[in-house]
């Protein structure tokens, strides 16, 4: 939420350190096609690693509110193999529709969300501590849900959700959906510059803010043109912006409208940068402390129906490691560790890093215990560039 970009960089809202996290995606980009082969930046393999980036994305994305409230969860990927195993259960073997099994995982994942919060905000006790617990404990639910057995998932508009074979909306829709977006960003922009102008602020020369608004427009085009080139062998049209990217565009975006035009987002960060005075104040602690866990068993929820329609089944393995991911996206995306300071957008663009970094790595052949190492390194190199751009730009 917070903006330390110096000069007139935070006059135009442009972050600097999103900026630079954008290049180095980029340059990760050219630099594992070139050692690939042109295999990288194949459409086949962006496609594949947008999907692949969905389900950690979705749930970073509520990761950085919990972060900057000055919690953590390490739970998430048990929660989800667990939701998502009971959802699988419950379709194959207990016969129900995939919405009442969905239902009836969210009502699973709002009960230990819940329970987990209720023993952060009312007992006190260190949300590290109990998740680290949920992490065991939930992981160890899954393998009973279905006694360590397999559950495929057979419906096919639920196959959809998780992309694969037919989870694309097609050529047509991707198109006119990067028009909408190109035309939302420059009418936003318009709206700013009326805004400074009529509370009598400076706003930069026209010719520029048309160009910063003109690269991320592009940069749409390029990703739904990207989309549009992809198709499967079998098939007779391009498969189109993935439903998993969708879903995951729709959660960021209504996560940026809680963090931006919401008291509940407010409260969040205030609760971040200084618990204390945020009850002083009359901030309700304990509620949004639970709140908060709450949406966060919503979005693993969600995290959970894609990954399972994705494999066509619910595995007790779902989600393994998945925390690491999905603090890691949260963290390289600017999320201070010590609260008080994040960015929604820049968990997607952590989220993009991570798994680029991991599907670069495996189309060179790295092996799998060099890429636990690297992927390690990477995170504490990002918290060591986070504590010196503080220091730098000076935010606390």
């Amino acid at each position: 939420m917070s903006n330390p970009t110096p000069g007139w960089w935070r006059r135009t809202g442009v972050d600097l350190r999103l900026l630079l996290m954008s290049v180095l995606l980029i340059a990760m980009g050219v630099v594992f096609n070139v050692m690939s082969g042109g295999v990288f930046l194949s459409p086949e393999n962006l496609y594949n690693v947008a999907q692949q980036t969905a389900v950690v994305g979705i749930v970073s994305t509520v990761m950085v509110l919990v972060i900057v409230a000055r919690h953590i969860d390490l739970s998430v990927g048990s929660v989800m193999g667990f939701v998502g195993v009971l959802i699988a259960y419950l379709q194959y073997t207990s016969g129900w529709s995939w919405p009442a099994a969905c239902l009836a995982g969210l009502a699973v994942a709002l009960l230990v969300s819940i329970y987990q919060g209720w023993l952060t905000a009312m007992l006190g006790v260190p949300s590290f501590v109990v998740t680290l617990g949920g992490l065991m404990s939930f992981r160890g639910a899954a393998f009973l849900v279905a006694d360590g057995k397999t559950q495929p998932v057979n419906d096919e508009f639920f196959q959809r959700l998780g992309g694969g074979y037919d989870g694309g909306i097609g050529t047509n829709a991707t198109w006119i959906l990067a028009g909408f977006v190109a035309l939302v960003l420059f009418a936003r922009m318009l709206q700013k510059r009326r805004a400074r102008a009529h509370h009598e602020m400076p706003n930069e020369p026209l010719w520029l803010e048309l160009l910063l608004t003109a690269v991320p427009a592009a940069v749409v085009f390029v990703f739904a043109a990207v989309m549009n080139n992809y198709q499967i062998a079998s098939k007779d049209a391009p498969q189109g912006l993935p439903i998993p990217v969708l879903i995951w565009a729709v959660v960021a975006i209504v996560l940026s409208f809680i963090v931006h035009r919401t008291r509940f987002g407010r409260y969040v960060f205030a609760m971040g940068g200084n618990p204390d005075a945020a009850a002083l104040v009359g901030i309700p602690v304990k509620r949004v402390t639970l709140m908060l866990f709450a949406l966060l068993a919503v979005l693993v929820t969600v995290a959970a129906i894609v990954s399972i329609a994705r494999l066509n089944a619910g595995t007790n393995s779902l989600g393994t490691g998945m925390e690491l991911y999905v603090i890691a996206a949260a963290v390289i995306g600017g999320t201070a560790l010590a609260g008080g300071t994040g960015s929604i957008f820049g968990s997607v663009l952590g989220a993009l890093i991570m798994q680029s970094l991991d599907s670069g790595m495996l189309l060179l052949d790295v092996p799998i215990g060099k890429r636990m190492v690297i992927i390690g390194q990477v995170l504490i190199v990002a918290v060591v560039f986070d504590v010196l751009y503080r220091k730098r730009f000076g935010e606390n």
